[in-house]
């Protein structure tokens, strides 16, 4: 199943924090990374913080949803993420943006990831890597999501370092 991963990180070694999500992803039973977006430098959303290194993770996966979800919260933890303050700093990010066509709508996880739609810092790298997908829910493709998103201090950097 193709699944799509937003990255981030905004705490200390923001570039290597980036590259350990791909190689903890890559070394991951059930999941290959097919490609990476371009890595984005973006304002914060939330309290006041440091500026973002964001970008996206296109992935091949027999994991389920539940099973991705968790692997990249062990992820998270292997770099010292904490849960501490909502929209928070954070050493690194993981999201579980889409997986395949599906909806899902469990405890703890929602498929698409809730408010993607309207995230430009998620919207841009997705575009970049597949601006015809359709977003399950909401009938549009990514290229007019990101159209349609707020406007946002955002500019690309440089490549995913894979």
């Amino acid at each position: 199943m193709r699944a799509y991963v937003a990255v981030g990180s905004n705490l200390g070694d923001r570039w290597g924090r980036l590259a350990q999500a791909a190689r903890a992803l890559r070394a991951a039973p059930g999941v290959a990374v097919v490609r990476g977006s371009r890595v984005w430098d973006a304002a914060p959303v939330g309290p006041p913080q440091p500026r973002y290194l964001n970008a996206v993770l296109e992935l091949e996966t027999t994991r389920t949803p539940g099973s991705l979800l968790a692997l990249l919260r062990q992820v998270e933890q292997a770099a010292g993420r904490t849960r501490d303050v909502h929209w928070g700093a954070r050493t690194l990010d993981l999201d579980l943006l889409l997986f395949g066509d599906l909806t899902v709508r469990e405890p703890g996880l929602t498929v698409p990831h809730p408010g993607m739609e309207s995230r430009r810092f998620v919207l841009a790298p997705l575009a970049e890597l597949h601006p015809e997908l359709v977003v399950p829910g909401t009938g549009l493709r990514v290229w007019r999501l990101l159209e349609e998103s707020p406007e946002l201090d955002l500019e690309p950097v440089g490549g995913y370092p894979l």
